[in-house]
């Protein structure tokens, strides 16, 4: 059986991992295991084709131990069952998991004890967020790594490492093709290494030009390199638009990304911009965002487009406030700052002296809550917006009603 080249280019080592500068290199934690010859368990996680595999293939083959490697969603318990007797039979052992979201109950319940003891140290890989999609027994017991997405300069590099493996003997192509299958990537390294193979023996000459790259793949290229316009470029277009309350030029950028496949880029810029630029002024657009993610999610491209551009025109044309996280980032700059203060001893636990509001009128009593230092700071500023007017009314109601004592 003849290996994609893909297979044949998987890292043997940490040095030869591409990308992912934040996790290996001089100085960086990944790279410090290794030369503390230390492994701990720990949960891989980002996009597909951005190296979780060739990490931790590169860091059992770097410390040289003995390791298996299980899929949760194919391999069964009686796999995983032989795999703890071998680890017992040589003291331990590294299990490397792919998909370890899809771990079940049974699985896991074989799984936890040999972490909690350490015979087993595992290395789980997965696309999803291991924050909501992987069982809290087994995060707490490991570290979580994101793996970054991969930009094009990185898959150009690995594309002029890969054109020199001997299974590309003679390939004749220019920097304009690497770029081009760079950007058809999108960002995915094992893809960019397919079409590379795919056009390298397509030809009957070995040269790959950019018109052979599109007749394999015409895919609408809207990733650039740094001196064009790029895919990060594209989400700020999509989130100053609907800032700007523009539903034509959101509609725009939004299509771009959809054309591009990239929904997971997609759903978190939103729920970044219901909370960042609309917030307060309309509360309700948190769930209905997420209404709208969930619905694109089950029904999949291309009929995603359907709730994504909805909800889009409405964030678009929702009133606006970023007083809420305005006022976190401050709270937060006085923490760094040192700007604390002791906590006042009513509120503390079981203090004696607390006014329980709920036994007042209006379930409001004046009191102090904030510490001396800081007793007369104000965070939040309210805008006369949207559903936030309403809040700003509450709120100078209730300072005046502190100003008056009573």
């Amino acid at each position: 059986m003849n290996k994609p080249l893909a297979l044949k280019l998987a890292p043997t080592t940490l040095s030869e991992v591409i990308g992912q500068k934040h996790l290996i290199g001089e100085g960086k934690i990944l790279t410090n295991l290794v030369k503390n010859k230390r492994l701990f368990s720990m949960i891989l996680y980002g996009k597909p084709g951005i190296g979780k595999t060739s990490i931790a293939n590169a860091l059992v083959k770097d410390l040289n131990l003995r390791y298996r490697f299980l899929n949760a969603t194919i391999n069964t318990k009686k796999d995983l069952d032989i795999v703890i007797e071998e680890a017992k039979m040589y003291d331990g052992i590294i299990l490397i998991m792919d998909e370890i979201h899809r771990l079940n109950k049974d699985k896991q319940d074989i799984l936890l004890p040999q972490l909690e003891s350490g015979l087993i140290t595992l290395i789980g890989m997965t696309t999803s967020n291991p924050y909501h999609a992987i069982n809290p027994a087994i995060r707490s017991r490991c570290q979580l790594f994101e793996l970054k997405e991969l930009d094009t300069e990185d898959i150009i590099e690995g594309l002029k490492k890969a054109i020199k493996h001997p299974d590309l003997e003679g390939i004749e192509i220019d920097d304009k093709s690497i770029e081009l299958i760079a950007k058809l990537s999108g960002n995915d390294l094992r893809y960019a290494y397919n079409l590379l193979e795919v056009a390298f023996y397509s030809t009957d000459n070995k040269k790959i030009t950019e018109e052979k790259i599109k007749s394999i793949n015409n895919k609408p290229v809207f990733f650039s390199d740094k001196n064009g316009e790029g895919h990060y470029d594209v989400l700020s277009g999509l989130q100053k638009s609907i800032r700007g309350s523009d539903p034509d030029a959101a509609l725009h950028y939004l299509a771009r990304l959809v054309v591009e496949g990239d929904l997971d880029s997609i759903y978190r810029r939103l729920s970044v911009i219901a909370y960042e630029d609309i917030a307060l002024a309309n509360p309700a657009i948190g769930p209905r965002l997420d209404a709208a993610i969930n619905a694109a999610e089950r029904i999949g491209l291309p009929e995603a487009r359907i709730p994504l551009g909805t909800i889009v025109v409405e964030m678009a044309l929702s009133p606006k406030s970023n007083t809420a996280h305005i006022a976190f980032d401050e709270a937060i700059s006085d923490i760094e700052k040192g700007n604390v203060g002791t906590i006042p001893p009513h509120i503390k636990t079981n203090a004696k002296d607390y006014k329980y509001p709920h036994d007042y009128k209006g379930a409001f009593v004046v009191q102090q809550y904030l510490p001396n230092k800081l007793k007369n700071k104000k965070y939040y500023h309210p805008k006369d917006i949207g559903y936030e007017k309403n809040l700003k009314e509450i709120y100078e109601r209730l300072e005046k009603i502190k100003s008056q004592g009573n």
